[in-house]
């Protein structure tokens, strides 16, 4: 094992040259059938997350073992308790990140899971005041048939090319293999700037998700800091820029949030544009490089919840927008939701599909979404494929908002998931359990689609109860889809969100007028388990995640805001909880729908329901797909002992009627969205798991057979 400083920054490449591994990847040829490849955080860049393969199928799926793992333990220092990444595969070496916030990169044997080498960067005070920490989404791979390259965003907002086979940097790309994304952004960094760090260490931008590359051009967005309290509104813009892949230089920048004199200003009244920080792309684009655009999900403005200092609709926010892929000029966008305040940023990436509507052949792009509406357009023109209709919404009451009086709602596909919480929604395990479902509900604003968080008052209402909103639909995940049969599967998260605005009384802690909170939070008992009234969960405000000098937030902002009542440590809501649907886009039609996930214990195993028969409820969070030929493939995102030993199911399901077509036994839940690849004539299904109690790791399970099974850690050490 060799250790060596890298020449200009804190970064370590390790690599084992145990049993001639290097030598094989080097013998390897790149142009080699690569059909059995996993080489896209989404399987391909049109992201379907599909691979025909058959050998795992519904006969044996159930005796699948592990055929490796790998844990992250010691790729930085700390775990990866919420391991949200995919793996990719290429040419026999899966590459996967970890470390928490030191983002490492390893390179692993397909068919062994031994280490081959690993990359990190110590990026000081820049990773610690980063907006995205943790191992990210993976990374993103290029290869011109000679060369291959491993491309990835840093915790601190770097991205760098890396030697695919050495995981050595790439001298002739930016600045010795590394480009600074928060430099030439069209935007001044300075003001971010803190008497400890200057501008480029504390402005709030980073990335989560991959570059996208298509026709040796790296697309790259960019996200601010998570959270319904922001510190200010003029945060960093989060515009998307394009590099080339070879040498780094900057080709082209798109502004989500338009500048003086472009399309799109005016939507920003009052001069707001210059005011508004975020609407970036934190999650996953995608390329059609035979068209030659880029297709960007673009997120939600400064402050998600708030919108009285941005009136009007706010170009390009909560936006698909398309891209010329040399040029980044616009071709087209649809903006899905006017004037944001729900957080309803397009958080999957789009779908490119080539679909046959009424016997006429499309070219189309299927984007899932938190409403849990699948919109679909001719992504050469960006005409929707069905009439989306604009309808009026309800006005609220927050001082100083300017509401939008219709918004975007497409008539095909219909809602794959609740969109309207209402009292029918209510539990009704029994009546008694109902009865105080019913007068709990009282205290809050059951909302439907697009009604406007409520100002939350001690009085009431608390808050607007709903199903699709920030946490609800598809999130980061995204689907998958079926070409043999023009099907998008999606997984919907069906738990009840609850939504409050408080206004601001200490500008150092945001400069909004109003920012997200529950007026009793802090102020009440909050566990919500005993039958006297409603309680709220949350707790006590948490200590606002920035550097020295900034105050607690007063109370009850930011506490407990995305947090719903329960009814006896139950959900207010009935279930399911969580589901997968699959979507026939030639039909725009629900095509099958079932509970994703055994029903959790503390509801399986709750005093009140002993003796019930509940069937599988489904568990709450969205999750990623793959497909397969016969298979829709998901691990379940939370542990139980639904007749089984503690842990959590990898789920196949038909992938034609939805029924189920086996399971496996994980020790933790899926975290990450799973993978599928072929190696040596073996396939392979690669899930990340993390939980609580399991930090985050690796695991690939295959079909027993003569492929050798060894397990690495980190450290590349047999277990």
């Amino acid at each position: 094992m060799i250790g060596r400083k890298l020449r200009g920054a804190a970064a370590v490449l390790l690599t084992l040259t145990t049993g001639g591994m290097l030598a094989h990847l080097a013998g390897q040829p790149a142009a080699a059938d690569r059909s059995g490849d996993w080489v896209y955080y989404g399987g391909d860049a049109r992201n379907w997350r599909y691979k025909p393969f058959d050998q795992i199928n519904a006969s044996n799926f159930g005796d699948m073992q592990v055929a490796w793992r790998f844990r992250t333990d010691n790729l930085g220092p700390s775990l990866d308790f919420r391991l949200g990444a995919t793996p990719i595969m290429a040419n026999g070496v899966v590459y996967v990140v970890g470390g928490g916030m030191r983002r490492s990169v390893a390179a692993l044997d397909a068919a062994t899971g031994v280490l081959l080498w690993v990359h990190h960067e110590d990026e000081g005070m820049r990773a610690q005041f980063a907006p995205r920490v943790g191992a990210g989404r993976g990374v993103s791979y290029w290869t011109d048939g000679r060369e291959e390259r491993i491309i990835y965003v840093t915790t601190g907002y770097r991205m760098k090319a890396l030697n695919a086979k050495t995981g050595m940097p790439i001298p002739s790309f930016g600045d010795n293999g590394v480009i600074d994304l928060k430099k030439d952004f069209d935007q001044d960094m300075t003001r971010f700037a803190k008497p400890y760090a200057d501008g480029l260490v504390m402005a709030d931008i980073g990335l989560h998700a991959t570059p996208v590359i298509g026709k040796d051009v790296i697309v790259v967005g960019a996200a601010g800091r998570e959270g319904t309290t922001p510190y200010r509104v003029d945060e960093v813009k989060g515009y998307v820029r394009a590099f080339d892949v070879r040498t780094g230089k900057r080709l082209w920048t798109f502004h989500t949030i338009p500048m003086k004199g472009e399309f799109g200003y005016d939507t920003w009244e009052k001069g707001s544009a210059e005011k508004t920080g975020h609407v970036g792309v934190w999650t996953q684009m995608a390329i059609d490089e035979d068209l030659g655009m880029v297709y960007l999900p673009v997120e939600t403005p400064t402050n998600d919840y708030y919108g009285g200092g941005r009136p009007g609709n706010n170009l390009f926010s909560e936006s698909l927008v398309a891209l010329d892929l040399k040029t980044g000029q616009r071709k087209w966008h649809f903006q899905v939701v006017h004037h944001p305040l729900w957080d309803f940023d397009l958080s999957s990436a789009p779908i490119l599909a080539d679909i046959t509507v009424n016997g006429r052949a499309i070219k189309a792009v299927a984007m899932p979404s938190k409403q849990s509406f699948l919109y679909v357009f001719d992504r050469i023109t960006g005409q929707p494929v069905w009439p989306i209709e604009e309808r009026p919404v309800p006005k609220g009451d927050v001082p100083g908002e300017v509401y939008a009086p219709t918004q975007p709602y497409p008539t095909k596909p219909p809602a794959y998931s609740r969109q309207n919480f209402t009292p029918d929604d209510l539990i009704d395990y029994t009546p008694e359990l109902r009865a105080k479902a019913v007068e709990i509900s009282k205290q809050f604003a059951l909302a439907k689609l697009f009604d406007p968080p409520v100002l939350s008052k001690p009085g009431g209402p608390y808050k607007s109860l709903t199903f699709a909103t920030a946490l609800g639909g598809t999130n980061w995940p995204g689907g998958s889809y079926d070409p043999e049969t023009h099907t998008v599967y999606a997984s919907a998260n069906q738990q009840v969100v609850g939504l409050g605005l408080l206004p601001v009384t200490d500008k150092r802690f945001s400069d909004s007028a109003y920012v997200g909170g529950d007026a009793l939070a802090g102020l009440r008992d909050v566990s919500g388990h005993s039958g006297d009234g409603p309680r709220l969960n949350g707790g006590r405000p948490p200590q606002a995640p920035v550097a020295p000098g900034n105050p607690n937030p007063p109370p009850g902002m930011g506490a407990g805001f995305l947090s719903s009542p329960t009814v006896e440590g139950l959900p207010i809501n009935k279930p399911p909880y969580g589901v997968i649907s699959a979507i026939n886009l030639d039909r725009g039609e629900l095509v099958w729908q079932v509970p994703h996930g055994d029903t959790p214990d503390a509801i399986r195993n709750h005093p009140l329901l002993k003796g019930l028969n509940i069937p599988r409820t489904g568990q709450q969070t969205s999750v990623g797909t793959i497909v397969t030929k016969d298979l829709v493939i998901a691990g379940e995102p939370t542990i139980s002992t639904a007749g089984h030993a503690r842990g959590a199911l990898l789920r196949a399901y038909d992938k034609r009627t939805g029924k189920d077509a086996g399971t496996v036994l994980m020790e933790a839940p899926q975290t990450g969205s799973l993978m599928t690849y072929m190696w040596r004539g073996k396939q392979y299904i690669v899930v990340p798991i993390s939980g609580p109690n399991t930090p985050g790791q690796y695991v690939a399970f295959a079909l027993p057979g003569s492929a050798p099974a060894r397990q690495s850690t980190a450290g590349g050490q047999q277990q």
